[in-house]
């Protein structure tokens, strides 16, 4: 649990100048107004008293002089359901608006960041966003990995930008965290601003990103197919691997989405896979009584299974996980065979499919909500913040404090318990 003083959020000083939004006649946030962190009350437990977060939205007084400042997105690591609705909306809120003097789109990752790189900046414009929330991945390319700071920061000294929007998951925000400690160093007054994106759901403080409903909906689409094949053949066996690294959110969503899963294998569940009652004996004896079965299994769930190794990382700094999907298509194969069962098994495994989506309805109404409301952040000059979604508000939570945890389907919670419910496995 944080402290309230670690969820104070960084300034880089007195805003003085009006905002041109004042002319629209908006409704301002006063910077007195917090969520409260929990909204519940629990006879007899105690209060978590006054610890909330900042209210995100715009402020009457800014710190940045419009037509004098520029801005600069970038999109990191894996592809998300959303990503150019971000950069249309943070664009339009900019540019339109606040009428700030330049927009530029960095190019493939922070090692656009990096001039060794090549990757000249795209000078955004309204023609050139006017469809791209139409359409899945990222206008101006992603990659994983970091940059040195030192060479980030010259780069936004030598084009003179003042503002950076930083759209990633964990491994993007670290980055985003050390540019800013950069700066900080340095004494400039420059913003970085971090809008979460992973549609595994994962992120601290953000009860939904975004990414993640438009998961769910094509996930469960899968799922259904996988009954389909399931159920069209004796013994027949759809097995489906879904994303969630860390977290089982993506895999226990879309199961409840679809109604068609039987086994939900999640991260935050080390299951038994043999012996009396593992998940073998218990897919064997679904079998014998249903003659079909359904097994949702997400990539990080597992990994106890494995013999364990040296860990080999990725660019983003995220340990390889083994691939469990494969592992259990084999594994309930043998087990099959050994006891002279019949058996017919489709593995399915949609995660590009998936990921390369154009956002649905839900997603495209929060990424407006998180671009428009970083943008306003980063006008007031706010600085090392994320953007958060907690209590059904927008929401500034410093990025030091949500890169040191991720965020874990609860075993005690809502979804799980439906999971449960609605598949009927054991409670492993």
């Amino acid at each position: 649990m944080p402290k309230q003083t670690e969820l104070d959020v960084a300034s880089l000083g007195a805003c003085e100048v009006t905002s041109p939004l004042a002319e629209r006649g908006r409704n301002f946030v006063a910077d007195g107004v917090r969520v409260l962190f929990d909204h519940d009350i629990v006879e007899g437990a105690a209060p978590m008293e006054n610890l909330s977060f900042e209210k995100a939205g715009p402020r009457e007084r800014i710190f940045f002089e419009p037509s004098r400042t520029t801005a600069a997105l970038v999109t990191c690591g894996g592809l998300s359901p959303g990503l150019n609705n971000v950069i249309r909306s943070a664009y339009l809120e900019l540019a339109l608006n606040y009428r700030v003097a330049r927009v530029l789109g960095i190019r493939n990752g922070y090692a656009g960041l990096n001039p060794a790189s090549g990757y000249e900046p795209i000078e955004l414009t309204r023609a050139f966003v006017e469809n791209i929330h139409e359409l899945g991945g990222t206008v101006i390319g992603s990659s994983r990995g970091p940059q040195e700071p030192s060479v980030t920061v010259d780069f936004l000294e030598s084009n003179e930008i003042d503002i950076l929007f930083c759209i990633g998951g964990d491994g993007t925000q670290r980055g985003a965290h050390a540019i800013e400690q950069e700066i900080e160093k340095r004494g400039l007054k420059k913003a970085i601003i971090g809008i979460p994106k992973t549609i595994d759901n994962d992120v601290p403080y953000v009860w939904m990103t975004f990414g993640y409903v438009t998961a769910l909906d094509i996930a469960a689409a899968v799922i259904r197919s996988a009954h389909v094949e399931a159920t069209g053949a004796p013994n027949g066996v759809g097995l489906v691997k879904l994303m969630g690294r860390d977290a089982g959110f993506i895999a226990a969503g879309a199961a409840l989405v679809s109604q068609d899963a039987n086994f939900v294998l999640v991260p935050e569940v080390a299951f038994p896979l043999e012996g009396e009652g593992g998940l073998l004996d218990t897919l064997e004896r679904r079998l014998a009584e249903r003659g079909h079965a359904v097994v949702v299994v997400a990539e990080g769930a597992g990994q106890h299974l494995f013999e364990e190794k040296d860990a080999e990382r990725d660019a983003s700094g995220n340990v390889r996980y083994r691939d469990v999907g494969t592992f259990l298509r084999d594994r309930i194969g043998a087990h099959f065979e050994e006891r002279g069962l019949p058996l017919n098994l489709k593995y399915i495994d949609p995660s590009y499919a998936i990921r390369s989506q154009p956002a649905g309805a839900w997603d495209r109404i929060i990424t407006d909500r998180m671009a428009r409301n970083a943008v306003h952040a980063a006008m007031a000059g706010r600085t090392d913040v994320l953007m958060g979604f907690w209590n059904q508000s927008v929401i500034h939570v410093p990025i030091s404090v949500a890169v040191q945890q991720k965020k874990h389907l609860p075993l005690d919670s809502d979804l799980w318990n439906a999971v449960l419910a609605t598949t009927g496995q054991p409670q492993w």
